[in-house]
């Protein structure tokens, strides 16, 4: 860090702080001391070879903590290392890892990272230690786009495989009789980034790693774990329930870092009667341009594509003034063509592109070089993704600054006004469940094809005879005695997607000037994204959806000059399927149980950028997708309601306020991404969903009569086919839920109800916020003043 660049971050800081007085919003700034670090020698055990290619590197001690792991994995040890970005956990997997090698050429490793970008990045490492120790060991990477050219000669040379789950899945699990070498003699397995496999995706993770270690025990080998995690807070028991071995911690860092500035930044309130601030966007475009000004390199996070390109159109319009310009702004998102993320990458190291708007895809450990400062448009759902966040800007020396600015959800402003939320210890859980069972049903499947299973065998915690008996009864499988064998063609890993409900990607196709691919959508984005009439958004370029062939998982686009960006409108139905426990009170039930989810895009919106106006709307009928879940959900007693002194549209109105703040409070109980849970209220009665348009629809007299007896249930479920278990916790937290549900809307200082609490008034003349609070009052039985 030179001079002139801490200089320019004081700067910085400086303009933030005339930025807050002129907007009067609220600014509070945590400052990061720098820390010498803690240094131990290498362990004695370590071969004197490794240890002179380090030093070499003028590496002559190491962190505290990378020595305590080297020690405990040299025993044996299976270890996770839950320290701070930027701390050396790659020392240690890589130091050990040369270790065996010298100590025994034919010992294996396999490297797994959560994305291909990380394992480019990890190879390019592993080249220059090699290089250091006389250029003969056998490293490669292996995923999707490994040539088939040189695939056989990796699976016969390769010392150290560096790859990813997914291709693990399916790549090299299905055909483990070609990578014999590797699993005879395999002696380490590194998960990076093991806080990345929480839901779904961790719930697959677990499951490939009992397939992973059913086929190592069926070559005779049994290799430790390495694992490395951002600071949560069960690091250790996410690690064993992964792998389903006992696991040594190490969370306490020796690394040293250097001085941060932690800048939190509350949008001023624009209209007090509703409570609403500023919008996040046009905050975090002021912020970015204050930062670029000051001719510091930027990284800006955004939790959607859609805001992304917004963004990334924003600081364009802003920075990109002529031609030589170009390019010094840009988005990067999953979606964007390999060629186009590699090249942003380098032009990061490189210094070319000052700034970034990215989605989560930057967030992990990719080598884009030594950046100045990050912004966070709004909370990114967890604090280990923040400071994830955060860590891409700074090193370990010189200064650095992180602006994290709030949105007007109740989850932002929750942090917004508990900043000292990051200081302590993460309050966070990584939660797994691998013995979901539609999960665990894909995975027993891929794993009878790649050994037959034999009768005794354990396979998770289910009765794995009754589910190799249900598939032997629909023809899946074939029982021969006490083996059961695959029997269908083909390999069942290459059709089981292990991060999303549906492996179906669409594609984009811009038919502008000749028809070209130009992006892919998962399929969960894609009915949102690319309805009809769309506008799909590409690194600040727009596109209008000409076509939408659901079928073939296609859409068609062409590029268009819109002053507008599109939302889709999505409507959700409840069907209860069980009830696995319940507890009756006086004025309300509470539930947990199995739910039938069907939910559809039924319309779209149009806003107008740089002020979000509403510029018109369109409907749609997109096919309805359904999802089997678990839920947990509270029915308020319609007689409770009854008694109640207010109309029954604004009865509505507040529990569809409740609904919408319950689910946010939810998501602080659990330490979840407000993503990973859904929300939905119908009314018990008569069965029909409440919702934003019911509230209005039924404002007028009328309609009064339709509403007289009103009971209804506010559903959370889980966002997952099947769920994860957060609707179990809930419903053994429900009093907690409650009781943070009404202080956060006493203590909101808005009039009526805002985006901070119970979301802002549909209608003119009732205070729903003053509603919500009373209702909630009464089921806590607390005297209402």
């Amino acid at each position: 860090m030179t001079e002139n660049k801490s200089y320019n971050i004081e700067k910085s800081l400086e303009d933030l702080l005339k930025m807050k007085h002129e907007s009067e919003g609220d600014l509070r700034v945590i400052k990061v001391e720098e820390y010498k670090g803690d240094y131990e020698d290498y362990p004695t055990s370590l071969s004197a070879e490794v240890k002179k290619v380090y030093k070499d590197k003028g590496i002559d001690r190491i962190y505290s903590h990378q020595a305590e792991a080297i020690q405990k994995i040299l025993e044996r040890k299976h270890v996770v290392v839950a320290t701070p970005t930027a701390s050396g956990k790659t020392l240690i997997y890589n130091t050990v890892t040369l270790d065996a090698l010298t100590k025994n050429p034919s010992a294996r490793s396999l490297y797994l990272f959560p994305t291909k970008a990380l394992s480019q990045d990890q190879l390019s490492e592993l080249f220059e230690l090699n290089k250091a120790m006389g250029d003969n060991l056998g490293l490669f990477t292996y995923d999707g786009d490994t040539p088939q050219s040189t695939r056989q000669a990796i699976r016969k040379k390769a010392q150290i495989v560096i790859t990813n789950p997914y291709m693990l899945h399916s790549g090299i699990l299905p055909h483990h009789t070609k990578w014999v070498n590797l699993f005879e003699h395999l002696h380490y397995v590194i998960i990076d980034e093991l806080h990345y496999y929480t839901g779904v995706f961790g719930s697959h993770m677990a499951n490939i790693m009992r397939r992973l270690k059913r086929i190592c025990n069926f070559y005779g080998s049994d290799p430790v774990f390495i694992m490395s995690s951002a600071t949560i807070s069960n690091p250790q028991e996410l690690a064993e329930k992964i792998i389903e071995e006992k696991v040594e911690l190490i969370d306490k860092s020796g690394a040293p870092r250097g001085e941060k500035y932690l800048v939190f930044f509350n949008p001023p309130i624009v209209n007090k009667e509703l409570g609403i601030r500023r919008s996040y966007v046009l905050v975090a475009r002021q912020v970015a341009g204050i930062l670029l000004n000051n001719n510091l390199q930027v990284i800006t996070f955004a939790n959607s594509r859609l805001i992304t390109e917004v963004l990334v159109k924003y600081l364009k319009n802003d920075f990109e003034k002529n031609v030589t310009d170009t390019g010094k702004i840009r988005g990067y998102r999953g979606g964007y063509l390999p060629q186009k993320r590699r090249e942003i990458e380098h032009g990061l190291r490189q210094g070319d592109i000052k700034a970034v708007v990215s989605t989560n895809a930057l967030e992990l450990g990719i080598d884009i070089g030594s950046l100045d400062a990050a912004i966070l448009a709004s909370y990114p759902g967890t604090i280990a993704s923040t400071w994830q966040r955060i860590g891409r800007a700074g090193r370990r020396w010189g200064k650095s600054i992180g602006v994290l600015i709030s949105s007007s959800s109740p989850v932002d402003q929750f942090i917004a006004n508990h900043p000292e939320y990051f200081t302590g210890k993460s309050p966070e859980i990584g939660r797994v469940n691998p013995d979901n069972l539609s999960i665990l049903i894909e995975h027993i499947k891929c794993a009878s094809f790649e050994l037959p299973f034999v009768r005794g065998e354990s396979f998770g915690a289910e009765d794995l005879n009754e589910i190799l008996n249900y598939l032997s009864e629909n023809k899946v499988l074939f029982q021969n005695k006490d083996k059961w064998f695959w029997t269908e063609q083909g390999y069942p890993a290459d059709a089981v997607s292990i991060n999303r409900v549906s492996s179906d990607n669409f594609v984009v196709v811009d038919r502008t000037d000749t028809e070209r691919v130009i992006a892919e959508v998962d399929f969960s984005s894609a009915l949102e994204t690319l309805h009809p009439k769309a506008i799909y958004m590409l690194e600040s370029e727009q596109y209008i959806v000409e076509e939408f062939d659901y079928e073939n998982r296609k859409a068609f686009v062409r590029k268009s000059n819109s002053d507008y960006y599109t939302d889709a409108i999505t409507y959700t139905k409840i069907a209860i399927l069980d009830v696995f426990d319940q507890n009756q009170l006086d004025k309300f039930d509470i539930f947990y149980g199995d739910v039938h989810v069907y939910s559809q895009v039924v319309g779209f919106k149009k806003l107008k950028f740089f002020t979000n106006e509403n510029v018109g709307a369109g409907d749609l009928q997109l096919p309805q997708q359904e999802m089997h879940s678990t839920a947990f959900w509270i029915t308020i007693k319609n007689y409770c309601l009854e008694n109640i002194s207010i109309s029954t549209e604004e009865k509505i109105e507040a529990v569809s306020g409740l609904a919408y703040l319950i689910r946010h409070i939810c998501a602080v109980i659990l330490m979840c991404d407000v993503k990973d849970l859904g929300v939905a209220v119908e009314d018990n009665i008569t069965k029909t969903e409440i919702n934003r348009s019911t509230i209005k629809k039924h404002s007028v007299a009328s309609d009064s009569s339709i509403l007289r007896e009103f009971e209804p249930n506010i559903y959370i479920y889980d966002s997952y086919p099947n769920g994860i278990g957060f609707s179990e916790v809930l419903f053994s937290r429900w009093e907690e839920l409650l009781e943070k549900v009404l202080t956060v809307i006493k203590s909101c200082n808005c009039e009526r109800g805002c985006p901070s609490c119970v979301g802002p008034p549909i209608r003119s003349k009732d205070n729903h916020k003053e509603a919500a609070s009373y209702i909630v009052s009464v089921l806590l039985d607390k005297v209402y003043h």
